[in-house]
């Protein structure tokens, strides 16, 4: 590929952000933090640890909407405010921010928006038991809950029985102030932020030679500095949009190449784009350059397998399936109904909505291309995958595509539209 297409940068990684944000907040002295994104979700997070007590000092913004931040550690001494801690729409706000408060010695009420309420969050209560925690939910298994912390937790052993790397982290957490050694197991196949910014931090977590992550507690993190990644979740929008017209293409620097994150360069792959992929940083979190062209698109099959690595692209997935063609199919992505929105239903109805022909079932769908696209209205559920998905959609079909809620973008990638129209 000729490098004549302008790079463009995306804000810093939501998911390592609420980490780095979680860590720098449990440990003594200051840490800096670069390239924090202000979107919504991770704005959350930043309001409930100054809820807890901790200061956080916005030293400057860019235009491209990111921040750099002081974040004063509390040494691990949080307080509990007298309300409800507000977690936004923000599930992994609310999911790990229970595991640091498993082990602490305080009660406190966790709640959020209408989206976050219908979230199932039964997977983290009974993990989390193990450490004599005790979590009150809601009827239905939801927030608003109450975490009634045990500061006299002891290490435990913990199986983690869903592939989720908001339960496995909020394990981890819960690890670090239980006294003694814990033991994690089970479906730990899943992101390593945490286990990396662990490192990042100070703290000591290796896996033993049966693979469970041992934590030995309590232990403090240290202060640091660090720098975040671009969000590779938000880039695989950009990268799509050039994937889906032949010819064009897009450049995305400073981007997190986590290994567990980059499954979506090599689904674009086998759909038919060209993929270049240049690391440049071997730190605890790895960055680089990607460059995609895009070409004719042939149909691909996304195996259950492949899902956990992949599951916030997967309805782009679905939308790119729409310029290939044959029969794209999405299989074991059951988790998909239990996001921001049942993604699996509103997927299908905004694809529908533009021609695109689409079967569902209970954990995937299918999309038979290439669609005969024609202009459509797109009810987003206030999910900002979708609406970024859609608005792809939009641009690679050349069609007037309608959001009903543009606004839910910024949970994740603010300046998303004008970095869409950036593509070349």
């Amino acid at each position: 590929m000729t490098a004549t297409t302008p790079p463009i940068t995306v804000p810093g990684d939501k998911s390592i952000a609420h980490r780095a944000l979680m860590l720098a907040a449990l440990a003594r002295g200051a840490s800096r933090l670069l390239n924090v994104p202000a979107g919504l979700d991770v704005l959350s997070t930043q309001r409930v640890l100054r809820a807890l007590g901790v200061t956080i000092l916005r030293q400057a913004q860019d235009d491209n909407g990111v921040d750099e931040l002081i974040v004063h550690g509390s040494g691990g001494a949080l307080v509990a405010p007298g309300t409800p801690i507000d977690c936004g729409n923000s599930g992994t706000t609310i999911r790990l921010l229970a595991g640091v408060l498993a082990t602490r010695g305080l009660t406190v009420t966790l709640d959020g928006d209408g989206s976050l309420r219908a979230r199932p969050m039964r997977r983290i209560a009974a993990p989390l038991a193990a450490f004599g925690t005790q979590i009150e939910l809601s009827p239905g298994g939801t927030a608003p809950f109450v975490v009634h912390g045990n500061a006299h937790a002891r290490g435990t052993q913990v199986e983690v029985v869903v592939p989720s790397a908001q339960v496995k982290s909020a394990v981890l957490f819960a690890a670090l102030g239980a006294h003694g050694r814990s033991r994690v197991t089970g479906q730990l196949a899943t992101r390593d932020h945490t286990e990396r910014l662990f490192d990042a931090f100070g703290i000591a977590c290796a896996a033993d030679e049966s693979g469970a992550l041992v934590v030995d507690g309590p232990q403090t993190p240290q202060a640091t500095d660090f720098s975040v990644p671009g969000d590779v979740s938000s880039a695989a929008f950009l990268l799509a949009a050039a994937a889906a017209v032949p010819g064009a293409r897009a450049v995305v620097e400073d981007v997190g190449l986590n290994p567990t994150r980059i499954a979506f360069f090599d689904v674009l792959r086998r759909f038919g784009a060209e993929v270049e992929v240049h690391a440049s940083d071997g730190g605890p979190e790895p960055r680089g350059r990607v460059a995609v062209r895009g070409a004719v698109l042939h149909a691909i099959v996304v195996e259950p397998a492949e899902v956990p690595g992949l599951i916030d692209e997967l309805p782009l997935i679905g939308v790119l399936g729409a310029f290939a063609r044959g029969t794209t199919v999405v299989s074991g992505a059951a988790e998909l109904r239990v996001k921001e929105s049942d993604r699996i239903e509103t997927f299908a109805r905004a694809a529908r909505a533009i021609g695109v022909e689409v079967e569902t079932s209970e954990d995937g769908f299918s999309v038979h291309g290439p669609a005969r696209f024609h202009d459509g209205a797109i009810v987003t559920a206030g999910d900002h995958r979708i609406a970024m998905a859609f608005a792809v959609a939009g641009r690679a079909a050349e069609i007037a595509v309608q959001l009903d809620d543009p606004e839910c973008v910024a949970v994740s990638f603010p300046n998303f539209a004008a970095a869409l129209d950036s593509v070349a």
